[in-house]
């Protein structure tokens, strides 16, 4: 028998959850998580433009479609004016947030990000995320010191050997994303990260492990979305050698991504959860509404210039491929309201991070 849920469950209980399937308890799940998500963040949906600057990547990750290694894409580098003009129309739909993301391109060099950024802030009233992969300290420095609010940088699986299967390091660097988080954290960032799910090779434990590790770091945003193969990744070619025990793995499914959708609601209930693209291109006719009523709170519809969309090509077949900005925004928001939700106003800022900015400062009367 299941415990009741409650926010310091533990890896054990939450392994339990994740493989539950008896629809009781499922219906269970999903009405503590939209209730952790009414208290935590209240009832409004903040939507957050995304702009898809770049295709570009220097990476060789295994599961991703504009890694290093795909010859066959053509690439992009959206200009100066094209960005901001994205940025106008987010004000123009009444978004609080832009999201400037891209591969790991170098090309996007560290002065003329933050010039982008410093324009965006003077221009706009929007909070600014970042989301350009694991750059320099003094990058991300840079950047900060320019304006920018956020950056969302996703550690995919605590499994460190599974991440190093799916995560090359570069020029025998190995990577190590949970340093770069604390480094953002420290330089005074919202800090967002997340997860893929039923990535070849990850067991229950995994995913469980991942959730308490959301909860350890007192993330501001965590993005959990399904695992899509790409036919041109090393990832889908090895699937199904390391799927060969899959009585232990996870299953990339819808319900498994609102199962750890739900969970992490309940171990982090002031964290922005978005309901991802990822979700609405497994399930086109209600998937980012589940995702809502089961823990999510933000929706990033997206800015990118339809010319583009399809180049940044992260897995296949990704939804609103072809919606103009308004019309993407214009069914986001009918969505939301379809379902008894508010578009939210303002930054929609993460509640995480507001209590950390008025917390006390630690001084003499605690003994330091």
């Amino acid at each position: 028998m299941l415990r009741p849920l409650h926010n310091s469950i533990s890896r054990e209980e939450i392994a339990q959850w994740l493989k539950d399937e008896r629809p009781a308890n499922l219906d269970g799940l999903w009405r503590a998580a939209d209730e952790a998500r009414r208290v935590g963040v209240g009832v409004e949906v903040h939507l957050r433009g995304l702009v898809e600057l770049s295709n570009h990547c220097v990476r060789t990750c295994a599961y991703c479609g504009i890694n290093a290694g795909n010859r066959d894409l053509p690439r992009y580098r959206m200009t100066f004016g094209e960005i901001l003009e994205c940025a106008r129309e987010a004000v123009s739909l009444g978004y609080g947030t832009v999201v400037l993301q891209a591969g790991e391109d170098y090309g996007l060099e560290r002065d003329w990000v933050s010039s982008i950024v410093r324009r965006i802030k003077v221009d706009t009233p929007l909070a600014v995320t970042l989301s350009l992969g694991e750059r320099p300290q003094g990058d991300l420095a840079a950047w900060r010191d320019a304006g920018a609010d956020r950056y969302l940088l996703r550690f995919e699986t605590s499994n460190r050997a599974l991440y190093d299967v799916l995560h090359p390091g570069r020029r025998g660097v190995r990577s190590d994303r949970f340093a770069i988080l604390a480094a953002l954290r420290a330089l005074g960032y919202e800090v967002g990260s997340g997860v893929m799910v039923g990535i070849p090779g990850q067991t229950y434990d995994d995913l469980a492990r991942d959730v308490e590790v959301f909860r350890e770091i007192d993330l501001d945003m965590i993005g959990v979305g399904p695992y899509i193969p790409h036919p041109s990744t090393r990832l889908a070619q090895l699937a199904a050698q390391l799927h060969a025990d899959d009585r232990r793995h996870a299953p990339n499914t819808e319900e498994m991504t609102y199962k750890v959708i739900a969970l992490t609601r309940i171990v982090c209930p002031r964290a922005n959860i978005p309901s991802t693209t990822a979700l609405a291109t497994l399930n086109r006719t209600e998937g980012r509404e589940l995702g809502l009523q089961r823990g999510a709170n933000v929706i990033m519809p997206n800015l990118t210039p339809v010319k583009y969309r399809a180049l940044y090509e992260i897995y296949p077949a990704k939804a609103c491929l072809y919606e103009s900005a308004g019309d993407c925004g214009a069914c986001v928001t009918a969505r939301i309201t379809s379902i008894g939700r508010k578009v939210g106003g303002g930054r929609g800022d993460s509640p995480n991070s507001l209590a950390r900015r008025h917390a006390p400062a630690v001084g003499k009367e605690n003994g330091r």
